[in-house]
């Protein structure tokens, strides 16, 4: 097997993604902080925290990997425990997204949760998603496009000089309380391992066969392409075939430069500019 990974912080001021190498096990990790802002030792996030404690789970490498994504979403109601989070808030708690594979010969075991993303790629060039999932972003992503549709005729945004810092501040304050919906609604409508007990409920797993596979990508949403409309379920055809054309890093350095011609995130909706990255790609 031969692997590449990215692993790269994005416009924040913290990298809440993590990703596991080791031996056959390959993991990506999107953490996603409470909506408190509190920071913790080392003044790190929640999310932070919460992507490196499924990460050193997963590392371990002992146990089907259902069995270590439960025991990680544990560990992290643990943590949060141990650094006296109001876990009786879900706004609280700390989240992370996963998407880990552990390969032994042929065959290809692996478990999801929340947005990361497997992809599997045949000798032939198509390709498939291991989990066809809708974007729980969808919805808010919506918005986004439509308040800065609205906004534009205000000139709240300062569009017509390309956009203010104000503007997109106050687009994201106009967007918090759906933000908020999206994320009461964790392990309920979506899930993710954020130490509720539910989280085990939304835990996709799987078997592949790895006879006809050329190259498997893992990744988190930071690799993305950006797209003007918010798509409900999202299409990796472009995605994959960049990685093919360009490579793993020249992937990521395209997106990148998509992300540079809208930094205010106006006329592609998203979250920041530029989102963690953590990928991996490994060719069998």
């Amino acid at each position: 097997m031969k692997t590449q990974y990215i692993l790269e912080k994005g416009t924040a001021k913290t990298n809440e993604d993590y990703l596991v190498i080791q031996d056959n096990i390959f993991g990506v990790f999107d953490g996603a902080t409470s909506l408190t802002g509190r920071t913790f030792h080392q003044g790190k996030t929640g999310g932070e925290i919460a992507a490196q404690t499924a990460g050193s789970v997963f590392s371990r490498n002992h146990y089907p990997l259902k069995h270590l994504a439960c025991h990680a979403n544990r560990e992290i109601m643990t943590q949060m425990v141990r650094n006296g989070v109001n876990i009786s808030r879900k706004e609280n708690l700390w989240s992370t997204s996963a998407a880990v594979i552990r390969i032994t010969h042929q065959t290809l075991e692996w478990v999801q949760a929340g947005d990361a993303v497997i992809i599997l790629i045949h000798n032939d060039g198509s390709h498939k998603v291991l989990v066809e999932r809708e974007d729980h972003d969808y919805e808010t992503l919506s918005l986004w496009k439509d308040l800065v549709q609205d906004q534009a005729h205000d000139e709240i945004l300062g569009l017509t000089e390309g956009g203010t810092v104000q503007g997109l501040s106050a687009l994201r304050q106009a967007l918090s309380p759906q933000i908020r919906k999206i994320r009461s609604e964790m392990n309920i409508t979506y899930g993710v391992l954020n130490g509720e007990p539910r989280a085990e409920n939304f835990l996709n797993q799987g078997m592949e066969s790895l006879d006809e596979v050329r190259d498997i990508l893992l990744f988190t949403d930071g690799l993305s392409i950006p797209d003007e409309t918010p798509q409900k379920c999202k299409n990796y055809s472009s995605l994959v075939e960049g990685y093919l054309s360009l490579g793993l890093n020249g992937l990521k350095e395209m997106i990148r430069r998509k992300e540079k011609t809208d930094p205010l995130c106006l006329r592609f909706p998203r979250f920041k500019c530029h989102d963690d990255i953590a990928a991996i790609a490994v060719k069998v």
